[in-house]
């Protein structure tokens, strides 16, 4: 067999010819006007502006006219409070958790009420612009494991965490002891491996320090150790939560070292620590020490009254930067919002905080988003050789303008203006369709319809970008 019958018969490699846009670096979107996006076995081969001859015989998919971008990746997102998202927002971090937070994720206790919730999450992240996520569940059992079911029949790649909290916490959601948690993460844990996801895989959970004995600390570090575990929690979001750290271990010099002294950021897996708004130069440190990524969630520290998080501080470090939506702190799971306020909290913070660091401009911002998230799964968020083909194909032509935009120019305006015509033709992860909009690739298919590729499924109407 030839290598070009063999390529063709693979259905995770094919050329997308469209108004290609993607970040080699962060300063800059890299661009190609109808060229050539070039992906075998679900691996991204590059871009060229004429399709090379060793790949003549691919499938070539024609989206001439069409945005085509990588994927985003929501390295920080609260799955049970998603049915709340949009509701106290005019709270303060710690008063919004009693309000609203524990009281709902309490609900997820019954199954039936954890089925009909994450139904919603899944069916909508699908829709989505994201396509990989790192997310929180509740500290029950098998409504995580329901939850990982559901985003694993999607096709998108994720992290899903069992929340671990034993202490300072409502007593309908908190779990006996240490060791009743460390006992359920490690059933949780041994059940995940028996299903053999091939999408969807576990994350150690540590809600935050307040809520977490040094026992479960320190117990929650060795299981990360010993089996190699990725990990996820919150860092520096708000001053009150870090004086609360600072009474609850006066033996830390600072909020991360709570983390570091528990075990939690050594092995294999990677951290991902949300927030980091008020990281002090030793916190830094630690993180860098451990290549920690920081999770920046813009929306939600605004929303919540957190405050601004030292972006550009972080790149100038060389720091992992990604960018989370953090529904329910944020009121939206589009990253595409997510990327404008990114660039709009960091010029707040240059104005009213230091201005010796300069704002972070779109192109920065579409980076984080795509290549700094994406990094935590390995080579994702770019259309460079050897990347996973993770891929939004956009629709912007409704977007009304008198303006003759290049392809960049037209991406950075789809970042602010998604909602005003924009639409999601496809959506691929790791080479393979798990959206498709009908209307918009040329089908024949009836109006109106949109096809999950990855669950089967079809839905009546489609959903904007």
């Amino acid at each position: 067999m030839s290598k070009e019958s063999s390529v063709a018969a693979s259905q995770e490699t094919f050329a997308i010819r469209g108004d290609i846009v993607w970040s080699r670096h962060a300063s800059n979107l890299q661009w190609a006007k109808d060229g050539y996006l070039v992906v075998v076995d679900g691996v991204c081969k590059g871009v060229f502006q004429e399709l090379p001859a060793e790949y003549e015989g691919i499938d070539v998919r024609d989206r001439t006219g069409r945005l085509v971008i990588p994927g985003m990746t929501d390295i920080h997102v609260h799955a049970p409070q998603y049915a709340f998202r949009g509701l106290g927002m005019d709270l303060e971090l710690l008063e919004w958790l009693n309000t609203h937070t524990f009281p709902e994720e309490k609900k997820y206790a019954d199954l039936s009420y954890a089925d009909r919730a994450y139904s919603i999450f899944a069916d909508d992240m699908l829709h989505s612009p994201t396509t990989r996520a790192v997310v929180f569940g509740t500290l029950h059992v098998e409504p995580t494991e329901l939850l990982m079911d559901k985003l694993e029949a999607t096709g998108l790649k994720t992290f899903v965490g069992k929340v671990n909290m034993d202490r300072n916490s409502p007593d309908y959601l908190c779990e006996k002891d240490a060791q009743a948690s460390l006992a359920d993460t490690v059933r949780w844990l041994d059940e995940v491996e028996s299903k053999g996801y091939v999408n969807t895989k576990p994350i150690l959970t540590p809600r935050f320090t307040p809520t977490c004995t040094d026992e479960l600390m320190e117990g929650l570090g060795r299981l990360k150790q010993e089996r190699g575990l990725p990990l996820q929690s919150h860092l520096s979001e708000n001053l009150s939560e870090i004086d609360w750290v600072h009474g609850l271990a006066p033996w830390s010099s600072c909020y991360g070292q709570t983390y570091e002294h528990a075990g939690q950021m050594d092995g294999e897996g990677h951290v991902v620590m949300a927030h980091c708004n008020y990281s002090t130069d030793e916190e830094i440190a630690i993180m860098k020490k451990h290549g920690v990524f920081v999770a920046t969630c813009p929306q939600s520290n605004m929303q919540l009254s957190s405050g601004i998080a030292p972006i550009r501080r972080y790149l100038v470090e060389g720091m992992n930067v990604g960018l989370g939506t953090d529904v329910a702190g944020g009121a939206s799971l589009s990253m595409f919002r997510a990327v404008a306020d990114l660039v709009g909290c960091s010029k707040l913070r240059w104005r009213l905080v230091d201005q010796n660091l300069k704002p972070l401009s779109t192109a920065e911002a579409f980076y984080v988003a795509t290549v700094g998230g994406g990094s935590f799964f390995g080579k994702v968020g770019s259309f460079e050789e050897g990347y996973e083909a993770d891929i939004l194909v956009l629709d912007d032509s409704q977007i009304r303008t008198t303006l003759e935009c290049d392809p960049s120019e037209r991406v950075e305006r789809y970042m602010y203006l998604a909602e005003e015509g924009g639409r999601m033709v496809e959506k691929y992860v790791a080479g393979r369709l798990v959206v498709r909009d009908d209307r918009l690739v040329g089908s024949k298919a009836p109006a109106a319809v949109l096809t999950s590729a990855a669950a089967n499924t079809t839905v009546s109407s489609a959903k904007s970008a």
